[in-house]
């Protein structure tokens, strides 16, 4: 279709990790194939596009972050059309579509979206497509896939019906998608993929003709490596290759690289020394907890108790040199490169990615900059096809990137949380260029961890605990791997874990202890009650007992300073495999409790064999429901908080089911009534969760 007859719609995201701007990207992309032009901008861009004037249809996507809120990037546009004085018609002339990112395994799911849906709705605006909800918990890809394609549809009736309105005719029998029985309410999940000859004609793909690369028996099981009948007989319908954009010179090895501040855009960053390290775990214990303290005395950095803060975190030292190894660019880590958009790149409003400096070293880039360990979109499996030389190499990342590779897609990429580098090793003829890294690898986020300290308690200090993460090989992955910060942690603090006598004369001499870069990330909901003599209920196993020391340690200081104060209960409900291996903070928690200021405890061990007569209980939900009634009067009667911290999918669930359950009896209602209740305390946040999955 000719430039002069596409028709325009207004493209916006809000974005926090880039997955909603790679989203849209991807719009953007198909958009031209389908005889539109999409005027995409960032949400933020409040000044390059205008709601009030809009006159096309506005397709939006966006993503959720933290408890439900919307991205940072939305959060003025957010505060805008949530102004009160605005009239219930500011947006009737608007017509959009949205697209909501989230998770279900957090409690308010695609609550960006479905927030900026909601008040867009209150001031007027009309879908002219209804709202897709992804959840990156089973695969975004398979709402955005289908929204996506439904997208054509709608737009071009939103069109025809324009087009209609001016009194203009026009003949679109040629077009298979357009037809007056569209039916435009229908829901998302009911979107019918079309016949594979008509989207073949309007869908950006490529078919391929049956082809058998794979020489193995038909009825071998499938890999990452390796496909089966129906799939590897299959014709596929494969993405469009996304246009290079991106150009990187290589220069000298003269300069200095940025200062790591400059790559957040957060706020205020900090490099704060690390004073102590304890390992809270036995040497036998499953998993390895270690506390670390820092000292922010002399910064500006401030916290309370609940809060979270992130912690700027390097890829692995030898997953980089790996990697550079594989590129045939080992000799050129040092080196520093120029990264600028390509003059002749066809990707419109194409520019340099945010957290990519202009110049650094190229070592930089993959250790501070870049995601390795990203699990890879399917557009960017789409490009690693044209850099694979080997043809049975070639199909299978075809498959994998296909309509018809969705289910293998998930099951070995996903699933199996491969990355680059675990592809690269099952697919060696595939040799990607530095560019084609910068353009699909997303940017190395920093690690959220919850603060377990009272800067009233400790001045100066922050405290904070965790696991050390570990992913076990897998077929597709031959090696173990650390969790990118928990494994730099650990090896960063090794020597104050293990001192010998290296490392004390060292630390008797001038050596600067290590440091590392901090933001806040304060926490709008999770603190204590600003009245002291209101009750409250923690809970939270493992290290999600982490912000509850120092809630327990704040509440200490108060009491010891306000002595004529009237402070209210507290209980904790703390869980763990073993008690002689991973009871966290037992002799603190047993202090707290002889001087009053931990009221009650309530502890049990998952894993511990007993030789009670009655089955002693194993999860800290068990434990909730023996103690129906007293967390009943806790949260009805004496109007008191409740407190879930940890694991989100194997944990916080089960203690909001609890919860629901308690209520019911205690109450004497039914569970949907319960359900209400607990509704109602979410809503005016005295039921109140930091979970992650």
């Amino acid at each position: 279709m000719c430039c002069d007859l596409k028709r325009r719609f207004l493209l916006l995201y809000a974005t926090q990790k880039g997955q909603a701007k790679a989203i849209a990207e991807e719009i953007c992309l198909q958009a031209g194939t389908h005889g539109f032009e999409a005027d995409m901008h960032c949400i933020s861009e409040m000044d390059k596009y205008n709601l009030e004037t809009e006159k096309d249809p506005v397709v939006i996507v966006i993503s959720t972050t933290g408890t439900g809120d919307p991205p940072d990037t939305a959060r003025k546009f957010v505060k805008k059309i949530r102004d009160k004085s605005l009239p219930p018609d500011h947006f009737a002339h608007l017509q959009y579509g949205l697209l909501g990112l989230g998770d279900s395994e957090y409690t308010f799911f695609c609550n960006g979206g479905k927030t900026v849906d909601r008040l867009l709705q209150e001031l007027g605006a009309q879908h002219f497509y209804d709202t897709g909800l992804a959840d990156d918990c089973v695969g975004l890809e398979l709402v955005v896939d289908p929204w996506i394609d439904g997208l054509w549809r709608a737009l071009k009736e939103v069109f025809l019906l324009q087009k209609e309105k001016e009194g203009m005719s026009t003949d679109v029998s040629a077009d298979p998608h357009v037809g007056h029985e569209i039916n435009l309410s229908s829901k998302i999940q009911n979107l019918k993929l079309e016949d594979e000859e008509a989207r073949s004609s309007d869908v950006p793909s490529q078919k391929l003709l049956d082809v058998d690369v794979v020489a193995s028996a038909r009825d071998a099981e499938p890999s990452l490596v390796h496909s089966v009948p129906p799939i590897s007989q299959s014709a596929l319908n494969i993405p469009a290759l996304p246009p290079e954009y991106i150009e990187v010179q290589f220069q000298d090895t003269h300069g200095e690289n940025p200062h790591l501040s400059s790559l957040i855009s957060e706020g205020a960053t900090f490099e704060v020394p690390v004073t102590k390290a304890s390992r809270l775990t036995r040497e036998d214990a499953i998993k390895t907890a270690l506390l670390l303290e820092l000292d922010i005395a002399g910064t500006a950095f401030d916290y309370q108790p609940g809060d979270a803060f992130c912690v700027i975190c390097p890829n692995n030292v030898s997953e980089v040199e790996e990697l550079l190894h594989i590129l045939g660019l080992s000799e050129k880590g040092e080196n520093f490169v120029c990264v600028k958009v390509k003059q002749d790149t066809k990707k419109k409003g194409a520019t340099r990615p945010q957290h990519i400096p202009e110049r650094s070293t190229l070592k930089f880039i993959l250790t501070w900059c870049l995601e390795l360990r990203a699990i890879p979109k399917k557009a960017f499996l789409r490009a690693l096809v044209e850099c694979t030389s080997n043809a049975g190499e070639k199909r299978r990342l075809q498959e994998l990137c296909s309509k018809q590779g969705a289910s293998d897609y998930t099951r070995f990429i996903r699933e199996s949380n491969v990355c680059l580098l675990d592809l690269l090793h099952a697919f060696p003829s595939c040799k990607p260029s530095l560019n084609l890294l910068i353009e699909h690898l997303p940017k190395l986020q920093a690690r959220s961890y919850s603060v377990s300290s009272s800067n009233l308690y400790q001045p100066g200090k922050l405290c904070f605990v965790f696991n050390i993460v570990e992913f076990p090989a897998c077929p597709t992955r031959p090696v173990l791997r650390k969790g990118v910060c928990t494994g730099w942690l650990a090896e960063l603090v090794a020597p104050l874990l293990h001192p010998n006598k290296d490392t004390l004369d060292i630390r008797r001499g001038s050596s600067p202890t290590e440091k590392i870069s901090i933001f806040a990330r304060p926490n709008n909901t999770f603190h204590l009650p600003s009245d002291p003599s209101v009750p409250f209920v923690m809970v939270g196993p493992g290290t999600g007992i982490a912000p509850f020391i120092g809630f327990l340690q704040h509440r200490q200081k108060l009491r010891e300073e306000h002595t004529d104060w009237e402070f209210g209960e507290t209980w904790l409900f703390f869980g763990c495999r073993h008690q002689d291996r991973d009871y966290l903070f037992k002799d603190e928690l047993r202090c707290f409790l002889e001087n009053g200021t931990l009221t009650h405890l309530k502890v049990c061990f998952s894993r511990d064999s007993s030789t009670a007569e009655v089955a002693q209980p194993k999860y800290v939900q068990d434990v909730i429901r023996l103690y129906a009634k007293e967390v009943a009067r806790v949260l009805l009667k004496e109007s008191g908080y409740f407190y879930v911290c940890g694991d989100k999918k194997h944990m916080a669930d089960d203690v909001s089911d609890a919860v629901v359950d308690v209520l019911s009896v205690e109450m004497k209602v039914d569970k949907l009534e319960a359900m209400k209740t607990m509704a109602t305390l979410r809503e005016a946040k005295r039921y109140l969760q930091d979970v992650w999955s």
